[in-house]
């Protein structure tokens, strides 16, 4: 998957709650589109439940593949049974920009370390069967010069692609900066170019990451 194409992201948020052999767990679910997000929506769970024995959490905070920016952490369970399998459920679903926190209140019940991947991995399972998702459309910035009697030629191809001005300076000239869906950004550019004969152009304003 190439970094234009679009991708899943969480539309809100998600609480999921079950009782297993007597112990509470409460998955969170939520939308955290950096690493910087991730963690200070952990640190949030981790604040609004001090009181439970652990907060398993795991992220995805970039694209569904992009594993520099995957996270997890058992908080006190055995090793590979809690941030894995919360971690493993994630990545599984094909969601990016997304972290699970999973709030473990012990009730006196040993779970096992089986029991306690089934439960971690399960609950956040069950949080993602409910959550609602969205497409996120990669786009790129570009800069369009042109002179006040072109102006019109670059909004109606501006309008067949959707793109849409974020900045405008009126000088000499137009100085437009648009954004549009990232895959559109060649074929814009070679039209743009083709029908001002070559008097138009526009080009990248950063290479911005997804």
């Amino acid at each position: 998957m190439t970094a234009s194409q679009p991708y899943l992201i969480p539309a809100q948020g998600v609480v999921f709650e079950e009782e297993i052999k007597k112990s509470r767990f409460i998955t969170y679910l939520a939308h955290t589109p950096t690493v910087e997000a991730a963690k200070a929506f952990v640190q949030q769970i981790k604040e609004k439940h001090h009181d439970a024995r652990h907060n398993c959490w795991a992220f995805v905070a970039g694209r569904p593949e992009d594993s520099m920016k995957w996270g997890f952490s058992d908080d006190g369970e055995p090793s590979g049974t809690a941030g894995k399998p919360i971690l493993a459920q994630l990545t599984g679903s094909g969601v990016g920009e997304i972290t699970a926190v999973v709030t473990r209140y012990y009730g006196g019940i040993r779970l096992g370390t089986g029991g306690l991947v089934k439960a971690y991995g399960g609950g956040v399972q069950q949080a993602l069967t409910v959550l609602q998702t969205k497409e996120k459309i990669i786009t790129s910035e570009l800069t369009v010069s042109c002179a006040y009697n072109q102006l019109s030629l670059v909004e109606t191809l501006m309008a067949e692609y959707d793109a849409q001005q974020i900045d405008a300076v009126y000088a000499d000239g137009v100085t437009l900066t648009i954004v549009l869906d990232r895959r559109q950004v060649d074929t814009f550019c070679a039209k743009l170019t083709n029908r001002s004969g070559g008097q138009v152009e526009a080009s990248p304003r950063s290479a911005e990451a997804p």
